[in-house]
Protein backbone atom coordinates (compact mmCIF):
# COMPACT_ATOMS: atom_id res chain seq x y z
CA UNK A 1 0.00 0.00 0.00
CA UNK A 2 1.20 3.25 -0.98
CA UNK A 3 1.15 6.40 1.43
CA UNK A 4 -1.70 8.21 -0.93
CA UNK A 5 -3.71 4.70 -0.18
CA UNK A 6 -2.62 4.76 3.30
CA UNK A 7 -3.71 8.19 4.24
CA UNK A 8 -7.34 7.60 1.70
CA UNK A 9 -7.50 4.19 4.29
CA UNK A 10 -7.25 6.34 7.38
CA UNK A 11 -9.19 8.97 6.76
CA UNK A 12 -12.08 6.80 5.61
CA UNK A 13 -12.10 5.55 9.38
CA UNK A 14 -12.82 8.72 10.53
CA UNK A 15 -16.01 9.47 12.31
CA UNK A 16 -17.56 12.70 11.59
CA UNK A 17 -17.63 15.22 14.94
CA UNK A 18 -21.30 15.50 16.16
CA UNK A 19 -21.81 19.59 15.99
CA UNK A 20 -21.53 21.18 18.99
CA UNK A 21 -18.93 18.81 20.04
CA UNK A 22 -16.26 20.64 21.54
CA UNK A 23 -18.50 23.57 23.00
CA UNK A 24 -20.78 20.67 24.94
CA UNK A 25 -17.51 19.01 25.89
CA UNK A 26 -16.23 22.07 27.37
CA UNK A 27 -19.63 22.96 29.33
CA UNK A 28 -19.60 19.77 30.58
CA UNK A 29 -16.25 19.67 32.24
CA UNK A 30 -16.45 23.48 33.40
CA UNK A 31 -19.79 22.81 35.05
CA UNK A 32 -18.14 20.42 37.05
CA UNK A 33 -15.10 22.58 37.67
CA UNK A 34 -17.29 25.08 38.53
CA UNK A 35 -19.27 22.95 41.42
CA UNK A 36 -15.65 21.76 42.93
CA UNK A 37 -14.85 25.61 43.31
CA UNK A 38 -18.09 26.41 45.13
CA UNK A 39 -17.65 23.61 47.11
CA UNK A 40 -14.46 24.93 47.87
CA UNK A 41 -15.12 28.48 48.28
CA UNK A 42 -18.01 27.58 50.90
CA UNK A 43 -15.89 24.81 53.03
CA UNK A 44 -13.30 27.09 52.74
CA UNK A 45 -14.06 30.92 53.23
CA UNK A 46 -17.67 31.22 53.08
CA UNK A 47 -20.37 34.03 51.77
CA UNK A 48 -19.81 37.51 52.97
CA UNK A 49 -22.32 38.10 55.61
CA UNK A 50 -23.83 41.10 54.48
CA UNK A 51 -24.67 39.87 50.47
CA UNK A 52 -28.34 40.34 51.08
CA UNK A 53 -27.25 44.49 51.28
CA UNK A 54 -24.14 44.70 49.55
CA UNK A 55 -26.47 43.50 45.98
CA UNK A 56 -28.52 46.83 46.10
CA UNK A 57 -24.84 48.34 45.07
CA UNK A 58 -24.03 48.93 41.41
CA UNK A 59 -20.69 48.24 42.51
CA UNK A 60 -21.29 44.69 43.38
CA UNK A 61 -22.60 43.84 40.07
CA UNK A 62 -19.76 45.25 38.61
CA UNK A 63 -17.52 42.88 39.95
CA UNK A 64 -19.52 39.64 38.51
CA UNK A 65 -20.04 41.70 35.10
CA UNK A 66 -15.89 42.07 35.32
CA UNK A 67 -15.30 38.40 36.04
CA UNK A 68 -18.10 36.73 33.35
CA UNK A 69 -16.21 39.24 30.77
CA UNK A 70 -13.36 37.65 31.25
CA UNK A 71 -14.53 34.18 31.65
CA UNK A 72 -16.61 34.22 28.88
CA UNK A 73 -13.12 35.49 26.69
CA UNK A 74 -11.25 32.85 27.85
CA UNK A 75 -14.10 30.33 26.84
CA UNK A 76 -14.21 31.79 23.41
CA UNK A 77 -10.15 30.99 23.23
CA UNK A 78 -10.09 28.19 24.70
CA UNK A 79 -12.62 26.99 21.34
CA UNK A 80 -10.89 28.87 18.98
CA UNK A 81 -7.35 27.61 20.26
CA UNK A 82 -8.92 24.04 20.67
CA UNK A 83 -8.88 23.11 16.90
CA UNK A 84 -5.66 22.88 14.52
CA UNK A 85 -4.31 26.12 13.58
CA UNK A 86 -6.65 28.57 15.91
CA UNK A 87 -5.12 31.42 17.22
CA UNK A 88 -7.88 32.91 19.69
CA UNK A 89 -6.77 36.75 18.69
CA UNK A 90 -10.40 38.51 18.79
CA UNK A 91 -10.88 36.34 22.03
CA UNK A 92 -7.73 37.92 23.61
CA UNK A 93 -8.95 41.06 22.24
CA UNK A 94 -12.18 40.76 24.22
CA UNK A 95 -10.50 40.01 27.43
CA UNK A 96 -8.23 43.06 27.01
CA UNK A 97 -11.48 45.52 26.10
CA UNK A 98 -13.09 44.11 29.08
CA UNK A 99 -9.72 44.87 31.28
CA UNK A 100 -9.60 48.11 29.79
CA UNK A 101 -13.76 49.09 30.81
CA UNK A 102 -13.06 48.39 34.09
CA UNK A 103 -9.09 50.02 34.21
CA UNK A 104 -11.43 53.31 32.72
CA UNK A 105 -14.10 53.47 35.36
CA UNK A 106 -10.82 52.86 38.17
CA UNK A 107 -9.37 55.58 37.29
CA UNK A 108 -12.19 57.89 36.97
CA UNK A 109 -12.94 56.77 40.38
CA UNK A 110 -9.58 56.88 41.50
CA UNK A 111 -8.97 60.49 40.31
CA UNK A 112 -12.01 62.07 41.42
CA UNK A 113 -11.86 60.34 45.08
CA UNK A 114 -10.29 62.57 47.85
CA UNK A 115 -6.50 62.53 48.17
CA UNK A 116 -6.66 60.66 51.36
CA UNK A 117 -9.06 57.70 50.14
CA UNK A 118 -7.20 56.82 47.30
CA UNK A 119 -4.71 54.33 49.04
CA UNK A 120 -8.09 52.63 50.04
CA UNK A 121 -9.63 52.19 46.80
CA UNK A 122 -6.38 50.61 45.62
CA UNK A 123 -5.35 48.50 48.24
CA UNK A 124 -8.51 47.93 50.80
CA UNK A 125 -8.25 45.26 53.42
CA UNK A 126 -7.25 42.37 51.57
CA UNK A 127 -4.99 42.60 48.50
CA UNK A 128 -2.27 40.56 49.87
CA UNK A 129 -4.45 37.72 49.37
CA UNK A 130 -6.89 38.34 47.07
CA UNK A 131 -5.25 37.42 44.36
CA UNK A 132 -3.95 34.12 45.97
CA UNK A 133 -7.63 33.42 46.38
CA UNK A 134 -8.79 33.99 43.17
CA UNK A 135 -6.04 31.47 41.87
CA UNK A 136 -6.46 29.00 44.17
CA UNK A 137 -10.20 28.47 44.28
CA UNK A 138 -9.46 28.65 40.32
CA UNK A 139 -7.72 25.08 39.91
CA UNK A 140 -10.74 22.95 39.96
CA UNK A 141 -11.95 25.23 36.36
CA UNK A 142 -8.36 25.01 35.31
CA UNK A 143 -7.93 21.30 35.65
CA UNK A 144 -11.45 20.67 34.30
CA UNK A 145 -10.72 23.14 31.38
CA UNK A 146 -7.41 21.25 30.55
CA UNK A 147 -9.09 18.22 30.25
CA UNK A 148 -11.31 19.24 27.88
CA UNK A 149 -8.35 20.79 25.86
CA UNK A 150 -7.00 17.18 25.50
CA UNK A 151 -9.59 16.11 24.03
CA UNK A 152 -9.50 18.41 21.26
CA UNK A 153 -6.95 19.40 18.86
CA UNK A 154 -4.93 22.42 19.88
CA UNK A 155 -1.61 22.59 18.50
CA UNK A 156 -0.79 25.73 20.57
CA UNK A 157 -0.54 23.99 24.12
CA UNK A 158 1.22 27.02 25.72
CA UNK A 159 -1.15 29.10 24.15
CA UNK A 160 -4.65 26.86 24.84
CA UNK A 161 -3.37 26.57 28.50
CA UNK A 162 -3.66 30.43 29.36
CA UNK A 163 -6.85 30.89 27.60
CA UNK A 164 -7.83 27.89 30.04
CA UNK A 165 -6.38 29.88 32.85
CA UNK A 166 -7.86 32.85 31.69
CA UNK A 167 -11.22 31.18 31.62
CA UNK A 168 -10.68 29.46 34.95
CA UNK A 169 -9.33 33.00 36.48
CA UNK A 170 -13.10 34.52 35.34
CA UNK A 171 -14.74 32.21 37.18
CA UNK A 172 -12.98 31.53 39.87
CA UNK A 173 -12.91 35.31 40.85
CA UNK A 174 -16.86 35.15 40.05
CA UNK A 175 -17.11 32.88 42.60
CA UNK A 176 -14.63 34.61 44.77
CA UNK A 177 -16.74 37.66 44.46
CA UNK A 178 -19.48 35.96 46.67
CA UNK A 179 -16.74 36.37 50.02
CA UNK A 180 -15.17 39.17 49.06
CA UNK A 181 -16.37 42.59 50.44
CA UNK A 182 -14.26 44.55 48.67
CA UNK A 183 -16.16 46.76 46.23
CA UNK A 184 -14.08 49.48 44.99
CA UNK A 185 -13.46 49.98 40.99
CA UNK A 186 -9.41 50.54 41.80
CA UNK A 187 -9.13 47.42 43.73
CA UNK A 188 -11.02 45.47 41.55
CA UNK A 189 -9.31 46.06 38.57
CA UNK A 190 -5.81 45.50 39.79
CA UNK A 191 -6.51 42.45 42.20
CA UNK A 192 -9.13 40.70 40.42
CA UNK A 193 -6.99 41.17 37.34
CA UNK A 194 -3.55 40.24 39.19
CA UNK A 195 -5.44 36.61 40.41
CA UNK A 196 -6.78 36.33 36.69
CA UNK A 197 -3.43 36.92 35.31
CA UNK A 198 -1.71 34.13 37.71
CA UNK A 199 -4.54 31.74 36.75
CA UNK A 200 -3.15 32.41 33.00
CA UNK A 201 -0.05 31.97 33.45
CA UNK A 202 -0.64 28.61 35.46
CA UNK A 203 -2.13 27.65 33.08
CA UNK A 204 0.40 28.39 30.08
CA UNK A 205 2.59 26.40 32.46
CA UNK A 206 0.50 23.30 33.00
CA UNK A 207 -1.09 23.46 29.22
CA UNK A 208 2.84 23.31 27.12
CA UNK A 209 3.43 20.28 29.74
CA UNK A 210 -0.13 18.40 29.22
CA UNK A 211 -1.43 19.34 26.16
CA UNK A 212 1.53 18.19 23.68
CA UNK A 213 0.32 15.57 21.47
Amino acid sequence: MNTEDLIDDLAGRLDPIPPLWMERRLAGLTLIGLLLSVALMLAWLGVRPDIAAASLTGMFWMKFAYTLGLGAAGAWAVLALGRPGGNGTRAFSMATAVVAVLAGIALVRYISAPAEARHHLMMGHSSMICPQYIATISLPVLGATLWALRGMAPTRPALAGAAAGLMAGGVGAFVYAFFCNENAAPFVAIWYTVGVAISGLVGAVLGRLTLRW
